[in-house]
Formats: structure tokens, C-alpha cells, sequence
């Protein structure tokens, strides 16, 4: 006879804790032999097409303290604004640019960096164009859920002032925080987790 589950109560939700890292980029915990290179690390090569760039990115607390042991992981568009997945029925993408990357931030400062191509532009479902984007995700101690957002790139005003997505966004004055600003070839991004300038995050 089957017993009702009516008495069963929910497990208690687990952060990412320090395990995240040893599972997913082992070579960074010096656990070496699992990977030759932690899978993600790389996304280009010297005959990937589009602009070299450099992210820098950092997850800030609500003090605006760095999170020193968190990972991000990044999925972006080629330079021509094609996804390298079977799903992408528009071309074929740039064979490479691997389109997606995972690092963990520094455990002294805080900071990581990808190596990638600035992304094109990829219709809404709509068919709009959005501005140019990076989507990431985040984990960490004290995160039960991985975190959704997007860098835009605040010197793509016009595509910007076009993008669906920015303009569903409420309040206005929290775009900025999906804003990437360029110094040379480097985009630097903070992304707070609480705070005045809270992050806008996406519920997907």
C-alpha cells in the first residue's frame, strides 16, 4: 500500500559552499589530473573573428566587499551575433569561439577575467535586435540559488536605447547597473549583490 508523502518535509536548501569550486574547476583548488585545464577557462583562439576584449568582473557584497570565493560563468553570441549551439537555426556560429566561460574569482581580491570577443547583436524573440550582451550566472557561499543577470556595454548607446530587454526593466535608474564600462580593451563590472546599487537580476 502506498503511504501519502504528506508527512515528508522539504531538505533544508544548501549554498554552493566551497564544494562548487573543487567540482567545477578543480585545477584553480590546485586539484590537478581531473582536467588538463579547467573546462570554461578558455574561449578564444588566435582564429576566432570579432574585437578581442577583456571582462573584468567582480561580485560586491552588501558592504561592497568583494566575494572572494565565488564562480561565474558567462554564455555570449560570436562576433556575428550567432550562438554556438545545436539550437541556433540562423548560421552556423564562428567554429572558434567556444560562446560560453567559467572562472572563479580571485581568493585575494576578488577579481576575474575572461578573455573573450565582443558579442553581436541577437534578435528578441520578436525579432528585435537587443543590444549587445553577455549573459552570467553566479554562484557562491551563502547564494542557494544561482544568480541571473547581463552585462551590457555602456558605449553601445543607440543598441542600447533599442533593446527590448532594458526596456522592460521598471525603473529606469537601476539600468546603469547593467552597464560594462571600457578602459582600453577592458570592460570592468561590478556586479552588487545588495545594496543602493543593486544588481537588476533575472528571475529565468
Amino acid at each position: 500500500m502506498a503511504q501519502a508523502l504528506n508527512r515528508l518535509k522539504e531538505s533544508p536548501s544548501q549554498t554552493a559552499g566551497p564544494y562548487v569550486h573543487i567540482g567545477l574547476t578543480p585545477n584553480f583548488c590546485d586539484i590537478t589530473g581531473v582536467y588538463d585545464d579547467d573546462l570554461g577557462r578558455v574561449m578564444v583562439n588566435d582564429k576566432t573573428s570579432g574585437e578581442r576584449i577583456t571582462m573584468a568582473m567582480r561580485v560586491l557584497d552588501g558592504t561592497g566587499t568583494p566575494l572572494r570565493d565565488a564562480l561565474i560563468e558567462i554564455w555570449q553570441a560570436d562576433a556575428h551575433g550567432l550562438y554556438p549551439s545545436p539550437s541556433e537555426r540562423r548560421g552556423a556560429a564562428d567554429p572558434n569561439f567556444q560562446g560560453w566561460g567559467r572562472q572563479a574569482t580571485d581568493m585575494d581580491t576578488g577579481l576575474c577575467t575572461f578573455e573573450t570577443i565582443k558579442p553581436g547583436r541577437v534578435p528578441f524573440k520578436d525579432g528585435r535586435l537587443m543590444a549587445p550582451h553577455i549573459n552570467i550566472w553566479i554562484v557562491a557561499r551563502g547564494i542557494n540559488l544561482g544568480l541571473n543577470t547581463r552585462l551590457y556595454f555602456s558605449d553601445e548607446e543607440t543598441a542600447n536605447a533599442e533593446d527590448p530587454v532594458l526596456a522592460r526593466i521598471e525603473h529606469k535608474v537601476r539600468i546603469p547597473t547593467l552597464m560594462a564600462e571600457r578602459k582600453g580593451g577592458t570592460y570592468t563590472f561590478d556586479i552588487h549583490l545588495q545594496g543602493e546599487q543593486e544588481t537588476v537580476f533575472f528571475d529565468i
